[in-house]
Order: C-alpha cells, then sequence, then structure tokens
C-alpha cells in the first residue's frame, strides 16, 4: 500500500479505488473509500493540489523561480498568475517543512556540525537595523549544507530561542554535536538555559551547570585583531562550560563559519527580499518567512548543491534520492 494514499480520517491503509475521472491538465485521478471507517477521498485530499486545477508543471516552474531571485511582482507578470494565487502557492508549498522537518528528526546522525549566522534585511519601511523585522537566523550543517533552520524576526531574545529550541531538537537525534557562530554569543548563552546537565561532584553547594555531553559550542571572537587597543582576547573560545566527558576533537582551524556565510551570499541573489537598494523587500514578516519556507524546502530536498553535487537530504542521509517539487506536491498529505 501507498502510504500517500492512506485514509484522510482514520489513517488507515485498507481502502480500495471505487472510480476515476479525468481532470482538465493533471490527467487521470481517483477516488478512493476506506474499509475501515466507509471514508470517501480524493487522490489529492489534503495534499497541496487539494481544489488546484493549474497544471503542476507550471506550479513547480513558478516557485523555482521564485527561489531563483525573481521578484514577487514580476513573478505574477511573467507567468500571468494573480498575487493571491501565488501568495497561495507559497503558503501551502511553505507548510511542508513543517512535516518534512519532522521527518528529518526521526534519524539518528553520528555527528554533525553546525554553524550559526544571521542575515538582515528591511521589512516594510527602511527602519534602522535594530529595529527591524527581517533579521533571520540560519543554522547550517556544515557537510550537507543541510539548513536546520531559516526563521526571521526582531533581533530579541524570542528569535534565538526559537532557533536554539530547533538546535534541542537536533541534538536529541545526534550523538556528537558542535556549533559554530562568528561572534555572537546569544546562541550559546540560550541555548545553555534550555540543554544543560549538572555536575554532581559531592560538594557543598550548587551542582555546576554544563551543557550536554558530546554537545560543543565555539565562537571566533571578531574583536580578537592584534591592531586593537586593550588587552588581545582569546581568538577562538568555549563561551560556556562544557561536560567533562565531552571529547575535544575540534581544531581552532576548524572553527568558523565561513559556509553559512557564502549560504547567506547565495540567499540575497535567491531571494528577492534579501536584495540591497530595491524595493522588492518584503511588505510584512509573514511574506518575509513564507518565502523563507520555500526556499528551506527546495534547498533541502530537491536543489542539488554545487558544491556538493547532492540535495542536502540525500547528503545527510536523510533520504536516498532527490526529490521533485511534483513530488511534494501531489504525494505529501497535510491539513490546511
Amino acid at each position: 500500500m501507498d502510504l500517500s494514499k492512506s485514509c484522510i480520517n482514520c489513517g488507515g491503509n485498507n481502502y480500495k479505488v471505487c472510480s476515476r475521472y479525468m481532470t482538465k491538465n493533471n490527467g487521470i485521478r481517483e477516488l478512493y473509500k476506506c474499509n475501515d471507517c466507509k471514508c470517501y477521498y480524493s487522490e489529492t485530499a489534503n495534499t497541496f493540489m487539494h481544489k488546484i486545477r493549474t497544471p503542476m508543471s507550471k506550479i513547480a516552474m513558478v516557485l523555482n523561480a521564485r527561489t531563483e531571485g525573481m521578484s514577487f511582482n514580476a513573478t505574477c507578470r511573467v507567468h500571468s498568475i494573480s498575487s493571491h494565487t501565488l501568495q497561495s502557492w507559497e503558503e501551502r508549498f511553505g507548510s511542508l517543512k513543517e512535516v518534512l522537518m519532522a521527518y528529518t528528526l526521526s534519524h539518528t546522525f553520528l555527528e554533525m556540525i553546525i554553524e550559526g549566522d544571521e542575515l538582515y534585511t528591511k521589512i516594510g519601511k527602511n527602519k534602522p537595523a535594530h529595529d527591524s523585522k527581517g533579521w533571520t537566523v540560519m543554522l547550517m550543517d556544515r557537510a550537507s549544507r543541510f539548513i536546520l533552520e531559516l526563521s526571521c524576526g526582531e533581533k530579541q531574545e524570542s528569535l534565538f530561542m526559537e532557533a536554539m529550541q530547533v538546535l534541542v531538537d537536533v541534538i536529541k537525534s545526534t550523538d556528537d554535536l558542535s556549533l559554530l557562530t562568528d561572534g555572537e554569543r546569544r546562541y550559546s548563552k540560550y541555548l545553555f538555559q534550555i540543554c544543560y546537565d549538572l555536575i554532581h561532584n559531592g560538594g557543598k553547594g550548587r551542582s555546576k551547570k554544563v551543557l550536554q555531553e558530546n554537545v560543543r559550542v565555539r565562537v571566533k571572537n571578531k574583536g580578537s585583531q592584534a591592531h586593537k587597543p586593550g588587552p588581545k582576547k582569546q581568538k577562538y573560545q568555549a563561551p560556556k562550560p562544557e561536560h567533562p566527558n565531552t571529547k575535544q576533537t575540534l581544531e581552532d582551524s576548524d572553527i568558523h563559519a565561513n559556509h553559512v556565510e557564502a549560504q547567506n551570499s547565495a540567499m540575497r541573489r535567491k531571494n528577492s527580499a534579501y536584495r540591497r537598494k530595491t524595493n522588492t523587500y518584503a511588505k510584512l514578516k509573514t511574506a518575509l518567512q513564507r518565502t523563507l519556507d520555500v526556499y528551506w524546502v527546495i534547498h533541502n530536498f530537491i536543489r542539488k548543491h554545487f558544491t556538493t553535487k547532492e540535495t542536502p537530504a540525500v547528503k545527510i542521509g536523510v533520504m536516498d534520492s532527490s526529490l521533485r517539487i511534483e513530488d511534494l506536491i501531489m504525494n505529501l498529505r497535510l491539513v490546511f
């Protein structure tokens, strides 16, 4: 049985084909009947294509164009679709992120090196950077280029805590994890608040708080240059105490966030909302997050990375082969 055709009511796989019908643009589709709960449902029920008559090939072309740098209004003009249609497609496709992330976290990873960095753009009006809601936190696995977190908001505690909560979920599925950042200490601060162990040594006083075993955090101090006045800072630093049983296998030369910095540069090319000196920026935070969710799905599961020559989901071991946009919008079931 195909799990993508399971009953939308009870989730069972005891179904049968009761009829077939011809669509205008997408060929023959089937109607199913669940033998357990007697529910009737269509082949596209609770999928992206539910009640959509547009050819899947056109939808795939539009979404691909949006993640290759074409702005929202330009996409509507070139492909002759309304703004409400494009917004609806992006919202539906971006909602696949939650299901795909849950599927990713169901796997166990032996070792991961995560690079963290921030990306900035304006939203609505050209406000000062510290007042903008366009700050974007990205957490990316170095080896596979798999993006674990891509969320935007004001550069405040809530944004970093949300990212660290995702990282904690990743830690639960990983035997050995390292987090590397370029100067931003809030990553370690908020991770330490929600992911720590207590060392009981039998002595008086409070037990010492340390990061969980096999979890490392390293910060490359941007203020460690020799030409600056005052005492020279240590160039590479572990900002929070680590578990005594954690293996110290990180070399100083490996403590950098160069790969995620390169991904940030690619984001400015492939997402028009991050383009500098143009008016293609997002007008609302929800609109910016919608484009990030679409980019997350296509980057991780559909598009091959030019360096690894593989889809990040394949490289990290979550999937055996890359997917097509048509595979996701037709077969992955969601509740809208």
